[in-house]
């Protein structure tokens, strides 16, 4: 029985979220749903893509992702069923699927339900999905579908040029800039960070490594590149917020 994920922006103060796994479990009782999360930002795509995109590959594959977000209502004109990565995400084709993961789709199918309807129908749809109904008998085939080109930090051997790409609960930083791009240009050698009018010689392993009020940077669990400050909100205290530049410079010397 594949595991079913539910991510929206419908927040928890109404009966959204309720009516929606009532709807799912009035067609498959057994189902499991475990919610990621109801407080992304209204309308928020970039939100929306980041907080599924963390998280996503640690459920088993074949695990279904219902995603649900207002911004249905002002792009998108269809519903789709795509296969990422082994996962299957059901939601609006409002080009937050193209977000959610830099590999190409194995599949996208356009879902045959009315506009009219439209989010109310996916939860029979995720049901349906869930009892092993394929998707290419739930929809057709498509290569046509609403799609966004994610930023991406630039990378030379004298800088990486990167962005803020989410700011978290505690004001925590999260950038677009890769461990792994990171680890290779620093190798023996020292460097600058840049943000704001601010500036670090250091990425920290963890953030108790600095005093309370003072600035950290570590890699995340995603090993992205994050900032912030220790227990305070990095993002009012430092001025930053989504797309705000943070600029790594490498020496030209080994040390």
């Amino acid at each position: 029985m594949p595991l079913i994920t539910f991510t929206s922006d419908f927040g928890q103060s109404d009966h959204y979220v309720a009516f929606t796994k009532a709807r799912i479990l009035k067609e498959y009782p057994q189902a499991q749903i475990i919610d990621i999360s109801h407080q992304v930002k209204p309308f928020n795509l970039a939100h929306l893509a980041h907080v599924i995109q963390s998280v996503f590959r640690e459920f088993p594959e074949g695990t279904i992702h219902l995603i649900g977000n207002d911004a249905d209502s002002q792009k998108a004109q269809s519903y789709l069923v795509v296969k990422i990565e082994g996962h299957l995400f059901v939601g609006a084709n409002n080009g937050v699927m193209s977000l959610i993961s830099e590999k190409q789709p194995e599949g996208v199918y356009l879902l045959d339900i009315p506009v009219a309807k439209g989010f109310t129908s996916l939860p029979a749809i995720v049901a349906k999905l869930a009892q092993g109904t394929p998707p290419q008998e739930l929809g057709t085939t498509t290569d046509n579908f609403n799609q966004y080109i994610a930023r991406k930090a630039r990378a030379t051997k004298k800088e990486i040029a990167g962005h803020v790409i989410h700011t978290d609960h505690y004001g925590n930083l999260v950038t677009n800039i890769d461990k792994v791009d990171f680890d290779i240009l620093s190798a023996n050698r020292s460097y600058t960070i840049t943000f704001g009018r601010d500036s670090v010689q250091v990425v920290n392993q963890s953030i108790p490594e600095v005093e309370p009020g003072e600035v950290f940077f570590i890699f995340n669990s995603n090993d992205k590149l994050m900032l912030g400050i220790n227990q305070g909100h990095g993002g009012q205290l430092l001025g930053l917020t989504y797309d705000s530049p943070i600029i790594i410079k490498f020496d030209e010397d080994a040390h």
